[in-house]
């Protein structure tokens, strides 16, 4: 399978919302983008516009605060976002709302996931879940479109295990692919998965 033929996903995580500043996990509660968060999302459709205009579909978690920033991107490109739910963050029930601090040193949370990939917490999801689905919607997605390129708008610890899992075998790589709010990367799936740009942010 050549390059040409096969799809170009433009990961882009959503913009800033009151949760990152205060470095709490909201995985699946919804909220919306801050004033922040909108100006960065206006920046990454402006860029995609100006560099990106052939791009063909845009996709989004159906979280709001991916909404809204793909909303900016379908604005500036003439795309319909199309709302994939396994783009949707890491939901960890009932620690939702929990600082990261918090989550290490109360709840021991990080080790629990990377000792037991399967550990849910109650009303939550595992990270091999969450892994699975997400690496399903953008095999999806990247078939669905070949020769294309395809904007993606999720999340970053759903888009992190799922990099993991994809570029070195493991979602527990996770933490090293942390994206920023509203960076760019660009991922290839075949003939084997790489990435040909990594968190971009110069646009913002």
């Amino acid at each position: 399978m050549s390059q040409e033929s096969s799809a170009t996903l433009l990961l882009v995580r959503h913009g800033r919302i009151e949760a990152n500043t205060a470095r709490i996990w909201h995985g699946s509660t919804d909220s919306p983008l801050t004033e922040h968060g909108h100006l960065e999302a206006q920046r990454t459709a402006e860029h995609l516009a100006r560099t990106r205009p052939r791009a063909r579909a845009l996709y989004t978690s159906p979280l709001l605060r991916t909404r809204q920033t793909a909303a900016a991107i379908g604005a500036r490109l003439g795309l319909e976002a199309i709302v994939e739910p396994g783009l949707a963050e890491y939901g960890i029930g009932e620690l939702e709302g929990t600082s990261y601090e918090a989550l290490q040193n109360v709840h021991d949370f990080f080790t629990r996931i990377r000792d037991d990939r399967d550990f849910a917490p109650p009303g939550g999801e595992s990270a091999n879940g969450v892994m699975a689905r997400m690496t399903a919607s953008l095999a999806w997605i990247a078939s669905a479109h070949r020769g294309d390129e395809v904007v993606v708008v999720s999340h970053g610890a759903a888009l992190g295990l799922a990099l993991g899992q994809l570029l070195k075998g493991d979602p527990m790589h996770w933490q090293s692919y942390h994206l920023s709010n509203c960076g760019l990367s660009e991922l290839v799936l075949e003939p084997e998965p790489r990435l040909l740009a990594w968190n971009q942010t110069d646009h913002l």
